[in-house]
């Protein structure tokens, strides 16, 4: 390989490479090098801590106009790659529920908006694997990765349950933890792991690993105490009048403006201050709403992420109140800041495999005012008339979105039951036997929107069950749109990212002034990386290393790798992998270090993260 500049090493297998390390470089994002070779030259990432809208303040909702954006509305589509394989998860049962197993390719029908797709890809998985996995920690003194072997190849259906008190009443939270208790202590079945996590207001934290261990789960979630949702101080007229009026902050002011005029009655004022008071809540209401749906995105990307490296098919399930987020159809997507983190969330969990169970824990719901705790005393007249239309049309609508949601991603939603935990229960047997059909994408057809999908089984009374569309936009297909602020929330993220199977390790140290320079050393397989074989085999890396001391940026240092490779080179890193060095400089300390890895080409990323102190 013809090299452009030494400096820092690139490691292919056993033969070292310079790679550039520091000076003027001219376009970051240039083409491959002429003739071969690898040109590599620092980048810089923005604040991490403003990707996807982290650094916003208020961020609408709804478009100028009051409405919610559809991905329709985006026009046209700029595609990277002339082939994209769009794969989609399918479980089969009988009619008694049953999954259903043996079929084959021959037996199945794909669509795409109605019309039928060639499969080119179709396997059977049956996620009975006796192999343990492991998704991330210490390999030994020095070593650390965020995937190891036994989790690359094992053929589990990962049950992650996420406990959501952002979305959830704070009395409900308790029931549904007691659910789920219920069903871990009677229902799991022997060798299934599940990993629970908790969506709050300071976003996504683990309550329990991956493990196979009910009782170790059970344990934890007793430890668990609920939280106070930002929206439990509003009552739910106005939460109704959010979701029945989608309006943005500036429109529901204007509604405001030129009330009519008073007819001198002590009612008309009493009833003229209590809108007043019912219009604040309103605006309150709508912007904790927009944060509600920053934080469950976050966590649902950062969640996806975390598990994208394992194979196969994952049950997310969501014990929740209410998606806080009005779909009125699949292509809606919020506007402002949130609607690349949508786009963005909704393909990976298409793309880690994940479908969304989400139970809700209120049981069965009465929505009459008379029936709330936390209800002004009833009015009377139009006013009262108008609160139960409200809260009626919010439970409807709840109920529907939590439905399209789960359909969305291939998982179903359960609802207005008190059997809580046999939602639970449904949702792990759904997720355990499946196939995976596969299609190419027609990339002629560039315009923007919801591509409808549907899969039909030429078996009598068999029923197939696979998500019900997917979005095409360019935060979903172009990984260059969304290139920095993917890096950013991936340093943040309170999980690592396993798209790349990444071990790193700490070198030592050695003197360098007042400070100390410290090596990381990283490792990946060549699976989890884009060659472009096509196109004289090139190749387009990023390496962040990163280090923060009490939740404060302390060293950071960014190379991108791009180049092409020999024949040669080819081989020698198929067998042995790719390896990268790279260093920080740090004053006396103890840090939290993260090393991150993106290939440029498909946007996926795996990081690593590693304690480390210097003396």
């Amino acid at each position: 390989m013809r090299l452009v500049i030494s400096g820092r090493r690139l490691v292919c297998g056993t033969l070292l490479l310079p790679v550039l390390c520091g000076g003027a470089w001219g376009q970051r994002r240039g083409g491959a090098p002429a003739g071969g070779g690898i040109r590599t030259a620092p980048t810089t990432v923005r604040d991490p801590g403003a990707a996807y809208g982290l650094d916003t303040g208020t961020t609408p909702l709804y478009s100028s106009n009051g409405q919610v954006r559809h991905a329709e509305d985006e026009g046209k589509v700029e595609f990277r790659s002339e082939t994209v394989l769009i794969e989609v998860p399918t479980g089969v049962t009988d009619r008694s529920g049953r999954p259903v197993t043996g079929l084959t390719k021959d037996d199945f029908k794909i669509y795409e908006n109605g019309a039928e797709q060639k499969i080119t890809a179709f396997e059977e998985i049956s996620a009975k694997s006796t192999n343990r996995i492991d998704l991330s920690g210490k390999v030994n003194a020095n070593t650390y990765t965020n995937l190891t072997a036994a989790a690359q190849q094992s053929p589990q259906t990962v049950v992650m349950v996420a406990i959501d008190s952002v979305n959830t009443p704070f009395l409900d939270q308790a029931y549904g933890r007691k659910q789920l208790i219920k069903f871990l202590a009677q229902r799991l079945t022997p060798g299934q792991p599940v990993e629970i996590v908790s969506i709050g207001q300071r976003g996504l934290r683990s309550i329990s690993g991956l493990t196979y261990d009910s009782q170790t789960l059970i344990a934890a979630l007793k430890k668990v105490s609920g939280e106070t949702p930002a929206l439990q101080g509003l009552g739910p007229d106005a939460q109704a009048s959010v979701a029945a009026a989608p309006l943005s902050p500036s429109g529901l002011l204007a509604s405001a403006a030129s009330p009519a005029p008073l007819d001198g009655s002590a009612s008309d004022l009493t009833s003229r201050l209590q809108q007043f008071v019912d219009q604040g809540e309103v605006l309150e209401a709508a912007y904790l709403q927009s944060n509600a749906i920053e934080t469950t995105m976050q966590s649902f990307l950062s969640l996806a992420w975390s598990v994208s490296g394992i194979p196969e098919r994952k049950a997310l399930i969501w014990a929740t109140a209410g998606f806080p987020f009005f779909i009125d159809s699949p292509s809606a997507i919020p506007a402002g800041n949130l609607g690349p983190l949508y786009e963005r969330t909704m393909q990976a969990l298409n793309d880690a495999e994940i479908s969304v169970y989400p139970v809700d824990v209120r049981g069965l719901v009465n929505y009459s005012p008379n029936a709330q705790p936390d209800s002004v005393a009833p009015s009377t007249g139009p006013q009262q008339t108008r609160q139960i239309i409200n809260r009626s049309w919010l439970q409807t609508s709840q109920i529907g979105t939590l439905n399209d949601f789960a359909e969305m991603t291939g998982g179903r939603a359960f609802y207005n039951s008190n059997d809580v935990a046999g939602g639970f229960r449904k949702a792990v047997a759904e997720a355990s036997s499946y196939y995976l059909l596969g299609y190419y994408l027609n990339t002629h057809n560039d315009r923007a929107g919801w591509r409808k999908l549907k899969v039909t089984v030429n078996k009598k009374d068999l029923q197939a069950r696979a998500r019900s569309g997917f979005l095409v936009t360019n935060a979903t297909l172009n990984p260059e749109r969304t290139h920095v602020t993917d890096e950013g929330f991936a340093l943040r993220s309170p999980f690592d990212s396993t798209a790349i199977p990444l071990t790193v390790q700490v070198g030592a140290t050695t003197p360098q002034g007042d400070k100390k320079k410290i090596e990381f050393a990283y490792h990946m397989p060549v699976s989890g990386i884009t060659i472009q074989e096509g196109s004289h085999n090139e190749f387009n890396l990023d390496f962040i290393t990163e280090a923060r001391s009490n939740n404060q940026p302390a060293g950071h240092s960014a190379q991108v790798a791009h180049g092409v490779l020999t024949p040669e080179a080819l081989a020698k890193i198929k067998s042995d992998g790719i390896y990268f060095r790279n260093s920080l400089e740090l004053p006396p300390g103890q840090y939290q270090v993260r090393c991150l890895v993106r290939d440029n080409v498909s946007g996926r990323i795996g990081t690593v993260s590693a304690p480390v102190t210097v003396n």
